[in-house]
């Protein structure tokens, strides 16, 4: 910063001002400065400002490590990076993969002064570790997740599967399965709520709630397989099957195809996420963004640190919307005609803006 001082012969104190941006400066000297900081490759050190203004200009996330959802955690860190980007802010990222490096994480808390709010991303916290990250005295922002109380940005899972639901019955289904991930991992709560979703549009169409129609499965092939050969070996097979995660539906439309089962002649396929490959393999789906999801938490997390009035436990509930392609469309003519032979089918589906 000396020697910028002395080639654009102004004081430190000027260009310590003139590149935090500081509107005190006038045009000539900023415009002097500036000049002298790029012939120097000079750089505003953040560590260095933290020393006087207390603000690291960094902002920790912890999440998950990325194999079980790539593509979701991917691209919202994405959106993350990008939004926090254009507020000036640094994104430090903290990847935990295994019970080891959780331990430790929050033994250790290495984001304690080395970041000015912390983001919980997709990972579910204990009791205990909520309060450890609470000693750190800095803001505190759920991402894609809903947590009472905390500032957090979420899509609402059981009003997208409802979405889902309703469609499904409005194409006539009446015998619709739901394939769940058997994973107890991050994105537990969302799975409880897209469940909840089903059984609420289940409920508002009349039918009842059948336990053999729910079936949890490994996120594998054979774990997927296995899940399927239980829905095929009920005295009726269903017309239609909700998928938890695109991902895993993708899985499905191959594993029933591999069976000589037609998708979605014989049965329907509906996901959710909208998957980059869900328009390539014609998936229909209940859509969110990722992006958006991440996006969306960085200006929140932003507001909140320069606003000290701005509320530090503001939820954001992201929209989520249906994508109609080819793995959906009416039941057979014969299973209809089976459907009406037990009696009159139920009462549609109302709206409710869901």
């Amino acid at each position: 910063m000396a020697d910028v001082a002395r080639r654009a012969g102004v004081s430190t104190s000027t260009v310590s001002r003139a590149v935090r941006g500081v509107s005190t400066v006038s045009p000539e000297a900023r415009s002097r400065v500036e000049r002298a900081a790029q012939e120097l490759s000079f750089a505003l050190s953040r560590s260095a400002s933290s020393l006087v203004t207390g603000k690291t200009g960094r902002v920790a996330v912890l999440t998950p490590g990325l194999p079980r959802a790539p593509w979701f955690l991917g691209t919202a860190l994405t959106g993350l990076a990008e939004g926090l980007r254009d507020a000036d802010l640094d994104l430090l990222a903290y990847v935990i993969t295994d019970a080891s490096e959780r331990a430790a994480f929050f033994d250790r808390l290495p984001a304690r002064r080395n970041a000015d709010a912390v983001m919980v991303m997709s990972f579910i916290l204990t009791e205990e570790e909520r309060e450890r990250l609470d000693e750190l005295d800095v803001p505190l922002v759920f991402v894609s997740q809903h947590a009472p109380g905390r500032a957090s940005v979420y899509i609402d899972d059981a009003a997208g599967a409802r979405r889902g639901m309703r469609y499904l019955l409005n194409l006539g289904h009446r015998r619709i399965a739901h394939l769940q991930s058997a994973a107890v991992d991050s994105f537990v709560w969302s799975a409880y709520d897209r469940l909840v979703g089903y059984r609420e549009a289940l409920e508002e169409a009349g039918l009842p709630y059948d336990d053999a129609l729910v079936v949890r499965a490994e996120l594998n092939r054979p774990g997927i397989r296995e899940a399927i050969g239980a829905l095929l070996s009920e005295p009726q097979m269903p017309t239609a099957i909700f998928v938890e995660a695109d991902d895993m539906a993708f899985e499905v439309m191959s594993v029933l195809r591999s069976c000589g089962i037609d998708v979605p002649g014989q049965i329907s396929v509906l996901g959710f996420d909208d998957h980059p490959l869900a328009e390539m393999l014609d998936l229909s789906t209940v859509a969110q963004s990722a992006w958006h999801t991440g996006h969306t938490a960085a200006g929140l997390v932003s507001s909140i640190l320069t606003d000290p009035d701005s509320d530090p436990a503001r939820h954001i509930a992201l929209p989520t919307h249906l994508i109609p392609r080819g793995s959906t469309a009416p039941p057979p003519a014969d299973r209809l005609a089976e459907a009406a032979a037990e009696g009159p089918p139920p009462p549609g589906p109302t709206g409710d803006g869901a």
